[in-house]
Parts: C-alpha cells; structure tokens; sequence
C-alpha cells in the first residue's frame, strides 16, 4: 500500500517551527506601593495563587518597569504615595503606549473623589483597604484571562 503524507515537507517545516517556539511569557502583575511590607504581602498572596509579580516602590519606578517589561498585564497601585501618587500614576499610564493596562487602585485612605477620579481614569477597580483576598485574586486572574 503506497504511503500517503497528508502533509508536505513545507507544512510539516512550518509545523516543526511552531512546535518549538517558546511559549509567550506568563503575565504579571507590577504591584506598586512605597510601604514595602505591603508590596512583599501582596506579592505573597499572588505568589499563593501562581501568580508572578514584580514590585515597585515609586510610581517613577513603575513607569520605567512598564516601558521596559511588556509581560506586565495588570497593575496594581496604592493611592496614597510620595512624590508620584496612584491617581497620577494611572494618568501617566493612560497616557502612555500602556494605555490599555488594566488596573487596580487599593487603598487604605480614599475618599469618594478619589473614587471617582480613579473611575475616570478607567480603572478596573478600587479596593479598600483590608480587602478580601479571595475577591482580589478572583479579580487578578480574570483580568489576566486566567480564569477560563
């Protein structure tokens, strides 16, 4: 009986060479506070879950990170911090290449303005300060596309 390939050489090169891509990196979540035993608990919640995050302590720090790791695919921020605040940090991002990052503001002292505020700035939400963990990760891993 003749053998017969269902595929050419051609589409089986092609094939081969899409079988031994590397896989796109995870994503990320870039946490931002400058409390760092808050940025180190938040990490640890995700990390809990299999989630990876990198962390920063400044806004200025977060914007660098953003320009130079494009596996980030959420951020987290504080409201309340020096210099570069959560509010101006989301501004600068929405301004940016980045515009599209997902992003959540917690915050431990917030008024209803900065609610708002945060709001207009198209955030996917605003926590308050002790948050429930299971809502927070339920929330990450939606927005990372990890919960289908």
């Amino acid at each position: 009986m003749p053998d017969h390939d269902i595929l050419s050489d051609a589409e089986r090169e092609a094939l081969s060479a899409v079988m031994l891509e590397p896989d796109l990196p995870a994503q990320r979540v870039l946490i931002v506070d400058d409390d760092k035993e808050a940025r180190e608990l938040l990490s640890k919640i995700l990390a809990l879950d299999g989630i990876r995050s990198m962390t920063a302590d400044s806004g200025e720090s977060a914007l660098k990170l953003l320009d130079s790791n494009k596996s980030i695919g959420l951020m987290i921020t504080d409201l309340r911090m020096q210099r570069l605040d959560g509010l101006e940090l989301v501004s600068k991002v929405r301004e940016s290449e980045r515009a599209a990052l997902p992003i959540i503001i917690v915050s431990g002292d917030a008024q209803a303005r900065d609610v708002i505020d945060a709001m207009h700035l198209s955030v996917v939400d605003f926590l308050l300060k002790p948050f429930d963990n299971h809502a927070l990760l339920a929330l990450v891993r939606h927005e990372l596309g990890m919960d289908l």
